[in-house]
């Protein structure tokens, strides 16, 4: 049994898992909804077990609607067809490549066949669709002013957050936004692009992701408040 537990409304208990960060100035809460279901507290050497818990406590409506929009994990097989990048891909398996296969097509439409044994099918159609995601991030940082560029990018699998810029340059970006429209990857990476200028949310900070983005970037941000739960289906 865990130390702590912490209960959603609808009975589920989740395991609390609190770490003492010397160093650190304030309670950091992290709900974890995968592999495993439970959440995390960062919390200063000063502040007490109780005194983390009674914070979780004031974020409950916060902590349930993410384990609430956590979506039903779906297992992918071969011969499923799944978005990408953009382009609608038909996953196949192929036990007697040594490698991964791409092939796309004019229409929009493309063809993974993933290689080697059955038991690692996920892992490798994951970690390629990785890798493709962290071409086109790099892509589309080219598309923006150099002086925005950052001096090293990071490819993470966060549950709270689709990016982030450091002070020392580099950014990070949650690869499931694979799975999300072209217009709403690009959103996100020209709002962190936008931090190298101002590191907040101000006023000036939005008028300068604007800037960068262009026409409809409110379309895509409402779109990853909207449907971003939804990115997290598979792996």
């Amino acid at each position: 049994m865990p130390e702590y537990v912490f209960t959603l409304s609808n009975g589920e208990d989740l395991p609390v898992i609190i770490q003492t960060r010397r160093g650190a100035r304030n309670i950091t809460l992290r709900p974890k909804t995968r592999p495993v279901r439970e959440i995390h507290i960062s919390k200063p050497f000063l502040t007490s077990a109780a005194a983390a818990l009674r914070f979780l406590e004031s974020k409950r409506r916060w902590v349930e609607r993410i384990f609430a929009a956590a979506p039903t994990k779906t297992t992918l097989r071969p011969g499923d067809v799944i978005e990408f990048l953009g382009r609608r891909v038909d996953v196949m398996h192929n036990p007697a490549q040594r490698t991964n296969t791409f092939v796309c097509k004019d229409d929009g439409t493309a063809t993974l066949v993933v290689g080697g044994v059955a038991d690692m099918f996920e892992h490798r159609a994951r970690d390629f669709i990785k890798a493709e995601f962290l071409s086109a991030v790099r892509e589309i940082i080219r598309t923006a002013p150099r002086e925005f560029w950052p001096r090293r990018i990071a490819v993470r699998d966060t549950s709270t957050r689709w990016g982030s810029c450091s002070t020392t340059g580099t950014m990070s970006f949650s690869w499931r936004l694979a799975f999300a429209p072209p217009s709403v990857m690009r959103y996100v990476v020209m709002h962190e692009l936008a931090h190298v200028r101002h590191m907040d949310h101000s006023p000036a900070f939005w008028a300068t992701v604007g800037e960068l983005y262009g026409f409809g970037v409110e379309r895509a941000k409402q779109w990853l408040n909207r449907h971003g739960g939804e990115l997290h289906r598979y792996f």
